[in-house]
């Protein structure tokens, strides 16, 4: 009598594995938005880290009173500050422009269309003030409910931004004892093998962080004093936002000197000359001299991969997806050096 066929144990062992993964990853799928604001939040306090380092070797006199955690609340408190400072500086211009055009607007706009409707062509078109006036007034009232409902997407977005703020936080205070229980769940040498790679990729990552903090501070000094001589409205908040979007390579220059062509065409065409001129020369610079000799050994990857990572990580988690993408692609470079590359010897 034939006995019956049963499985093997590995045969089961790997059917439980099969399941048990397709489980954890629809479980990961369903919990993406929390994961990536766990990543990104991690990945900020690997960045952030050597600047407290760096804090807390400031002395005062003989003491030096930075130490641990107070070193990461000054962290915080100065950039806070800076914030506090850019908003006092920045926004106030912007409403008195808002609010005067908003004023204006009642007086304005009848007086421009009905010079329009005098126009030869204005019959031809068949152009009615009167109903682009209450297209207007429909559009208005469109975008104030459109306003009214979006603020409970953007209560969730500011949100989101405090628990990875919290998040990071947590992770710059915590982070060494969350790691190293990651890592007790491995072997000895693969434990090992796998600690040395974690630390190369963060030392690459701080070498990144030093030379874009340097880019970025070289682009918001000379963007600022060169919106001030030409006295394009905004200046400061122009010349701050050039500085910190330059963290997103490509992207973040575009959305930069398309804002400041914009803002200088409210006044004249020969601004809007005066700030392509200077963005011209000042990318010549950047890309000629100092990335090469800012940015050189620090991230150690191509272009092409740089591109690469910008697009994916833009298209997964948009803005921070593109902010983090340099750093993520450093991490999975030294990952991939180590456990992919099949080196000559080994």
């Amino acid at each position: 009598m034939t006995q019956p066929f049963e499985p093997q144990p590995s045969v089961r062992v790997h059917i439980v594995f099969v399941f048990a993964l397709a489980l954890a990853l629809y479980i990961a799928w369903i919990v993406r938005g929390v994961l990536v604001l766990l990543y990104v939040s991690a990945l900020f306090a690997v960045v952030l880290m050597p600047i407290v380092r760096g804090t807390s070797r400031i002395r005062i006199g003989r003491r030096m009173p930075f130490q641990g955690s107070v070193a990461i609340l000054f962290l915080f408190l100065v950039i806070a500050a800076v914030l506090t400072g850019f908003g006092f500086l920045a926004f106030p211009p912007v409403i008195r422009d808002l609010q005067a055009l908003s004023g204006e607007m009642p007086t304005r706009v009848p007086a421009l269309l009905s010079k329009l409707s005098q126009a030869p062509f204005a019959e031809r078109l068949g152009f009615d003030s009167d109903e682009i006036i209450s297209r207007i007034q429909g559009s208005l009232s469109h975008a104030a409910a459109y306003v009214l409902v979006s603020i409970r997407d953007w209560a969730g977005a500011i949100a989101q931004v405090i628990a990875g703020f919290v998040l990071t936080l947590y992770f710059m205070i915590e982070g060494d004892t969350a790691y190293h229980w990651f890592l007790s769940f491995l072997p000895r040498q693969p434990r090992r093998r796998l600690d040395e790679t974690l630390q190369r990729a963060a030392l690459r990552m701080e070498k990144w962080l030093v030379g874009q903090a340097s880019l970025m501070l070289i682009l918001g000094i000379a963007s600022t004093i060169v919106y001030l001589s030409l006295n394009v409205r905004y200046a400061y908040a122009l010349g701050v936002l050039a500085g910190l979007l330059n963290v997103v390579p490509v992207l973040g220059a575009a959305i930069s000197i398309v804002l400041a062509l914009l803002v200088a065409a409210i006044d004249s065409w020969g601004r809007v000359l005066g700030v392509a001129i200077f963005y011209f020369v000042y990318l010549q610079i950047e890309n000629t001299y100092l990335v090469p000799r800012i940015m050189r050994n620090r991230v150690n990857l191509p272009a092409l991969g740089i591109f690469a990572a910008l697009l994916l990580g833009s298209a997964l988690a948009g803005i921070v997806g593109a902010m983090v993408a340099i750093p993520t692609a450093v991490l999975v470079s030294a990952l991939a050096d180590e456990y992919l590359v099949r080196k000559d010897g080994a």
